[in-house]
């Protein structure tokens, strides 16, 4: 459903926000190594998450990325979907056509928006902090 880009950068950012809430910095290779990524194909994916404004990036000796806890509780997954993937998963057809709407569907169009609404409904509710705090609680984990 997420390109691979997209499944690290979720990864990442809840790695990032579980690390900031107990007031550390994370490197790209700590972040690599705990989601199972290549470094420099994370690296590239961090640049964007810092660009869109996610994730902030510290330079020096004792830099790293880092989220502030203000921003941990705020951003939605969407955010760094719409930082990776753009919005295209919204709008894309369930099989692939290059011209899929209301007026000229798919067999399975009306079926795949529904899922498609529920997928941008769960995005848009569901924020870094509570997928952190999963993480920390043990409910939840990034490998296995």
């Amino acid at each position: 459903m997420f390109s691979k880009a997209c499944e690290y950068g979720i990864k990442a950012t809840i790695f990032i926000a579980v690390n900031s809430s107990e007031n550390k910095r994370v490197t790209p290779s700590e972040i690599s190594a705990e989601i199972d990524s290549p470094t420099a194909f994370t690296a590239k994916i961090l640049q964007a998450l810092v660009r869109h404004g996610v994730i902030k990036s510290v330079r020096g000796a004792y830099g790293g990325f880092e989220m502030d806890k203000d921003k941990i509780a705020s951003t939605k997954l969407s955010q760094i979907v719409y930082a990776i993937d753009g919005d295209n998963i919204y709008k894309g057809c369930g099989l692939g056509l290059h011209t899929c709407n209301e007026n000229h569907p798919c067999p399975v169009h009306d079926r795949f928006k529904v899922i498609r609404d529920e997928l941008r409904n769960m995005l848009e509710n569901t924020t870094i902090e509570q997928l952190a705090l999963d993480i920390k609680s043990g409910v939840s984990f990034l490998k296995i």
